[in-house]
Formats: C-alpha cells, structure tokens, sequence
C-alpha cells in the first residue's frame, strides 16, 4: 500500500502528462505483480465493490475519533474532499503514529476489503477502525477513497495504457486492445498483457473509436464527398459482441448491459457467430427515438419488467461492423466494413431486424446540404451529425482528424444566481457550485413574479471570474444552510444546456440537461431573466403512448 499511496501523491503532484507515465510505469515495473496488477486495475479507472457510503464513514471516523461534527464538515468544506477530512481527522486522533514498518501490500489491503462484504455494518465498523491505526497519513486517505470506490487518481486510461506500452514493448493499440472488456487483477496480469498471443476471452469487446468535436466550419475538412455522413444519436454507445454461441451487450464504460436490454440480446442470437457490432442504444417507439430520459430508466433496471418494455422498447442502431467470421476488418476502409454491415443486416431474420438497424446515412453532396440536415437534427430527436472519413480505418480513441461530431446548438437563456456552495478539489475555497432561477410569470408580467430554481451549474467561468464572484457572494448572503449561500437576486447569467424535460423531482417541474454557464450579463438586470414558459416550449411533446405493434419495432427512418 505504501508504494500505491507514495504513486498517488507523485500523479497528484504533477501536471506532466510525461511525468506521470513515467511515474505509472516505475511503479508498474517495481511493484510486486500481485499490488501492480491491482494498481493497474485502479490505475485504469476500475472500482472495487462499494462497500460504504460516504455518509456513514463520515459517522464511523466522529465515532472512532470523538470529534465533533462541525469539525469534519469544516475540514471537508475546507479541503473539498471529505476522504481527505477524514483521513486528517483519523490520523489527528491517533495516539501514535504507525510503525514505519513497510505495512500489508496493496493486494493484501484489496483482499481484506472484499472480506468485509459479509459483514454487518457494526462488524465492518470495528474492522476499519482497527485497520486505520495501522496506516500513515499517505495510505489512509487511499484506503477512505478505496472504501467508498471513488478513487480518482488523476490520470486518464490512454495515459495508462501509454505506460503499459512502455513497459511491455507492445504498441499502445495492442495494449489498448488487450485491456477492454472484463479482466481481473490476478498476478500474471501483466505477463499475460506482455504474451506474444493474446489469450481472447470470447465476450470481450474491442475499445472503441471516438469522434472530436468540430469546433470550426465543415468545408475545412475538405470535399463533402470524402466523408460519411450520420446522424448523432441520443443514446449509449456501445458494442454487440456475437463469439462462441452468445451475444454480450457492452457500454463504452466497459459495463455489461445484456441482461438490461433482453430484446436486443434476442435479435443478437440471429447474427452469425464471430461478429461484432458498433453502434448506439436507442429507445424507440414506431420510427421515433423516444427520450434520454427513458433510456436512462432501462438502464436502471437490471431486469425491466414488461411494463417498461412496452413503454420505452429498444434498439441496437449499429454504424461498423469490426469483426466478421471472427476476422478483425478495423484495417479495411470505414466505406466498406459500412457496406458489409448492411448486408450482414439485411440478411437478418424479420424479427431480428426490429431491433438491430443501420444506422441511416444523411444524403448531403455538399456542406450547405449537411449544414441544414444539421438544422433539421432537434426535430427529429437525435443530437446533430457525426461525420467519418470514408476511408479511414478503424482506430481506438479519439483521433482528431478521422471522425467529427457536429452538434446542434446547445439552447441558451437568461437567469438568476439564486444561491452557491464551495466546489471540490482545487475550488473547495470558492463558491463555484450555483443554483440559478428564472421567473414563474409570463413575458410581460409587472413585477415578474416567482423565482423557481432550474439548475446548477459548475463550469463556465474563468478562475478570475470565480474570485470576483465568490467575493460578491460571500457579501450579499442573504441566508445560510451548511455550506450553502442563498444570496440576493442581483446577477444574471447566461446558460447553455442540452435539452429541457419536464421531471417532478424539481419544484420547476422541469429538469434541465447538461447546464453550464456561457457568459455574466453585467448587461442585464436580474428582471430580464427568462421565464419558466419559455424553458417549458423547449420541452419536446410527449410520444404517444405505446401501440402492440410497437413492441415488435420497425426499420428507423426519421421520417
């Protein structure tokens, strides 16, 4: 553990991308090959077992410690970070520092944690208690975060696949490869990652291929012609795999989603074996996608019942196909593995059909035809376009250059800061967390009426504009609860967001997508703010309620 939390601080430390692989890669080579297989699967952005809640180890560490409870909620206000708090609370209380005795390995504290999942909670209490007097200030805070399966190392994965590489001499697509999908911390991990022959495991997915953002105009990327061009869904993405007799549906977070989606695991069964699919998971309903929202409930049902089957029915919308007749095609032209997607499709049963569709091409001979396809993208209830380069082969990660997400507009409106709260991590000292409000009133109303809070917001303002606020926060709180301010009505902002939908877990009554902050309109005056029916007309009408015939689905056209 103590090699683990000595990494942690280095990759904490630094912003060199370099430094830190570097720093991944000596720990990889130096540690013993149980701990450097859990570090890489800690490393790579997996999670232990939850098995606490932060809200009870924040009751278990005031219990161990006899501190009271201020003390930990102003440490955690102070630091951003309650396993921090925590971690400085324990070690303050401590009557002696640990031993400086080389401690359990990390393998070891992994194999402890899992033993507590059989324990009741007052057991797994007296055994974490025990366990923190045999840690240093370093290790505990690993170990709180290791608890509570939020461990955030400050690296992303193509960082620590860049090390891996290095390590091993394998190219980073190779280990990139070898690293998707399911695979456990045992200690031959990295010698089998190193073999000259992958050993495959059947249900593992391929890593995927990421569009960029298309930031500037469309004909700078050169002919029209030379690109395909798509529609940009509303769903998951995701792969089928279809290898030795089964079907496995996976999200691009390496999340097994099979059982979640049973009619798309039956059509699966109609592919021919040694395939595999890229593509998005959609609700539908007739030739409609239905919204986010819905999907979101399917996703939360491990098991859905028939109920919500018939109401938000899905579908596999696949864009490439990387495998066929178990033979990789990541090497052939986008254009063609696109051709032999649609015939392999095509050739599907009726039933299987209804649920695996390629996804429709956008006819657009020109940018100014993409441009207003683009426009039409709201309406039709997907995102905007993805644009791919026909003759690109398939690569993992994003590489600029290959395919581009083009997005509609975000929506944009006016409203009030209403109330703040301190941020986390390098912003715990400033009131960066906002709660915004517009006018329950119609247009014209004099006074506006009603203040209904709409949003929070946490990104949008520079560091300079984050210290202005916090100053002019923290001199017109009007109330206070806890950490948060409520403050005068006086500032007015303008958000940007997805999508607006109507949600009863808000007094609004509306729920808003992705809301950032786009600008401060020192311009404006906290009156000509927006109005709640102005965000309600965003909302998309309701789809109609299900149908029989639309539980057994249908080709997707977009009208």
């Amino acid at each position: 553990m103590r090699r683990f939390a000595a990494l942690f601080a280095e990759l904490d430390g630094t912003r060199s991308t370099e430094r830190k692989v570097q720093a991944v890669e000596a720990y990889l080579r130096a540690a013993p090959p149980a701990d450097a297989a859990w570090g890489l699967f800690l490393l790579a952005g997996r999670r232990l077992q939850r098995l606490v809640t932060a809200r009870a180890l924040a009751g278990w560490a005031l219990h161990v410690t006899g501190a009271p409870a201020w003390q930990l909620e102003a440490s955690a206000l102070a630091t951003g970070d309650l396993a921090e708090a925590i971690a400085l609370l324990v070690d303050a209380a401590r009557p002696a520092p640990p031993p400086e005795a080389e401690g359990a390995s990390l393998a070891a504290w992994a194999e402890r944690l899992q033993g507590l999942a059989p324990l009741a909670d007052e057991a797994r209490r007296d055994a974490v208690a025990d366990w923190w007097r045999e840690l240093r200030e370093d290790e505990l805070l690993v170990f709180v975060k290791l608890l509570t399966g939020e461990l955030r190392v400050g690296v992303s994965r193509g960082l620590v696949e860049r090390a891996v590489a290095r390590l091993t001499g394998l190219d980073q697509v190779t280990v990139t490869r070898r690293l998707a999908g399911p695979w456990e911390p045992t200690p031959d991990l990295l010698e089998r990652l190193a073999a000259p022959a992958d050993v495959h495991d059947p249900a593992r997915p391929l890593p995927f291929m990421l569009a960029c953002p298309l930031e500037g105009p469309a004909d700078a990327l050169g002919p029209a012609g030379d690109w395909l061009v798509e529609w940009k869904w509303d769903g998951v993405r995701a792969q089928l795999v279809r290898r030795a007799g089964r079907a496995w549906l996976w999200s691009r977070g390496d999340e097994l989603l099979t059982e979640r989606f049973p009619e798309v695991r039956a059509a699966a069964a109609a592919l021919p074996d040694g395939c595999v699919l890229d593509g998005e998971l959609v609700v539908v309903r007739g030739d409609r996608p239905l919204p986010f929202a819905l999907l979101q409930r399917r996703l939360g049902r491990r098991r859905p019942g028939g109920a919500l089957l018939a109401e938000a029915p899905a579908a596999f919308v696949a864009f490439d196909l990387l495998e066929e007749g178990g033979a990789p095609l990541g090497d052939a032209p986008l254009e063609a593995r696109r051709a032999r997607l649609e015939a392999l499709l095509t050739a599907l049963p009726a039933e299987a059909r209804a649920r695996l569709w390629p996804s429709p091409l956008v006819a657009a001979s020109s940018w100014a035809e993409a441009a207003r396809a683009r426009d039409e993208a709201r309406a039709r209830g997907v995102e905007g376009l993805v644009l791919k380069r026909r003759a690109g082969p398939w690569q993992p990660g994003r590489r600029r250059g290959e395919w581009w997400k083009w997005k509609v507009d975000p929506y944009a409106f006016d409203a009030v800061l209403v109330a703040a709260e301190p941020g986390a991590g390098r912003r715990a000292s400033l009131h960066s967390a906002l709660t915004f409000a517009v006018w329950d009133a119609a247009p014209d109303d004099d006074p506006p009426g009603e203040l209904v809070t709409v949003a929070r917001a946490y990104s949008g303002l520079a560091d300079d504009e984050l210290r202005r606020l916090d100053r002019w926060v923290r001199r017109h709180t009007t109330e206070q609860f806890g950490p948060v301010r409520v403050v005068a009505p006086a500032l007015v902002f303008e958000l940007r967001c997805e999508g607006v939908a109507r949600s009863g877990r808000h007094r609004s009554g509306l729920a808003v997508r992705f809301p950032r902050i786009a600008r401060w309109r020192d311009d404006k005056r906290p009156e000509d703010a927006d109005t709640l029916a102005r965000l309600e007309a965003l909302v998309p009408p309701e789809p109609p309620p299900p149908r029989p015939e639309d539980v057994v689905g249908g080709q997707l056209t977009l009208f």
